[in-house]
């Protein structure tokens, strides 16, 4: 029976351990209003929404760790395996509430909307990372056919298959800016960006996780072929997973949340306590629907032998989005009482676009660690924590390498335009 230093034992005190160091994260810094009429009322200020960023970009980074296989046989982090529609759910209620915010405080705020808010803070990013990638693809010998270059390089296709988050950013930042823009209804603007957003979940739905149109029925079941079209495999097409699109809803409900905060705030402190409960009912039942729709029907449809299953798939959608809908204003609503700002959730709240982008590459560089043949540590289950470690680390240094590049494409790219307008004021 192995002692208390043994491989299980020793697990076990380590996962307790990263557990408690979460705990100690989630209570440093915060600021707690205990009674009947007290509330926190910075509770959506910029920097506690960083804050709750940075809780997610965290969140994101541990939830991509333990999707690794050797983590999910080893059942290390195991409560973050299906968490990551929760994280990025927090980061598109975050960004839909901040342009209300904007929108509604900022004057002239949709001038140089598209420059500033989508190809300077997004697409420069985007392609920044797609350099990166594809570099080190370079460097690194990796194999792919002339045309697979070209769409990665021009964003057609996926070079990291995580930076699907900022492309599905870019179009409801597009559809925020159209409606705003030519609208002045508002509740029109709400329904184009929520229709809009459910086209792009019903797109997935269509689309599936692989090019399956291209084929006869079920040629997919063998699709791991090596013979198969680069373009027909997982992960390379735009929306070809359910992760691009079942939490974008929160987007909306961000968007709608800072418009009639002015209503709802004051109607939430009337009877807080009871009010905040029933949203965490109404919570938990979207949860068990989400839960029943994923079992009863599911997304990865193409394996059952019966086709694409796109109709499953859709059921699946709307089985989620009561979800996700409610999840961002349970966040918000709890923060009114009890919310959180310290130095770490700072900085992840200011790097979280790129170390989400970089974490990839942090795995993959990394993964030698897992293997008792060529690491240098010892074999065996203690690789995992140094490679736990080891990718948060490595992400945190590149995503902040990652920033400081893009800010220097970004003056760069806009330094004419600057200068002639400094010309032009002197």
């Amino acid at each position: 029976m192995p002692g208390f230093l043994g491989d299980m034992s020793w697990w076990m005190a380590a996962k307790q351990i990263a557990y408690y160091l979460l705990i100690i994260l989630f209570i440093w810094g915060a600021d707690i209003k205990f009674g009947k009429k007290e509330f926190n009322e910075d509770f959506a200020s910029l920097d506690i929404m960083k804050s709750l960023r940075g809780f997610a970009a965290i969140g994101v980074i541990l939830h991509h760790i333990s999707q690794e296989q050797i983590f999910k046989d080893q059942k290390v982090l195991s409560p973050f395996v299906n968490a990551g529609a929760y994280f990025v759910a927090i980061f598109f209620f975050c960004s839909g509430y901040g342009l209300m915010k904007s929108l509604n405080t900022k004057e002239n705020y949709l001038k140089g909307f598209v420059k500033n808010r989508i190809v300077k803070t997004i697409v420069v990013p985007f392609y920044v990372n797609v350099l990166i990638y594809g570099l080190v693809n370079l460097v690194s010998g990796v194999k792919m056919p002339t045309a697979q270059w070209i769409c990665n390089f021009t964003g057609l296709t996926m070079m990291n298959a995580y930076a699907w988050f900022p492309i599905v950013l870019t179009v409801l930042y597009f559809a925020f800016f159209f409606s705003f823009r030519f609208i002045k209804n508002r509740p029109v603007c709400f329904a184009i960006i929520l229709l809009v957003t459910i086209g792009l979940g019903l797109g997935f739905c269509y689309n599936g996780h692989f090019a399956w149109w291209s084929g006869k029925k079920n040629w997919w079941l063998d699709f791991m072929h090596p013979d198969t079209t680069w373009w027909k495999q997982q992960k390379i097409l735009w929306f070809s997973g359910e992760w691009w699109v079942n939490s974008a809803i929160a987007f909306v409900t961000g968007l709608i949340f800072c418009n009639y905060e002015k209503y709802l705030v004051p109607w939430l402190k009337k009877m807080y306590a009871l009010k905040f409960h029933i949203l965490l009912i109404l919570t938990m039942v979207a949860y068990k629907l989400s839960s029943y729709g994923q079992s009863k029907f599911g997304y990865w449809t193409e394996f059952n032998g019966k086709g694409a299953g796109v109709s499953e798939k859709i059921k699946t959608y709307f089985c989620q989005l009561p979800l996700f809908i409610l999840l961002g204003v349970v966040v918000v609503v709890f923060l009114m009482k009890y919310h959180v700002n310290n130095p770490v959730t700072r900085f992840f709240g200011k790097y979280s676009l790129h170390t989400y982008l970089m974490n990839l590459m942090a795995i993959t560089v990394l993964r030698f660690l897992q293997k008792n043949e060529t690491s240098p540590f010892k074999a065996g289950k203690y690789n995992l924590l140094i490679y736990a470690v080891a990718v948060v680390v490595v992400t945190v240094i590149l995503g902040v390498i990652e920033k400081y590049m893009c800010d220097g494409v970004t003056k760069v790219l806009f330094r004419k335009k600057k200068i002639k307008t400094e010309e032009a004021q002197s």
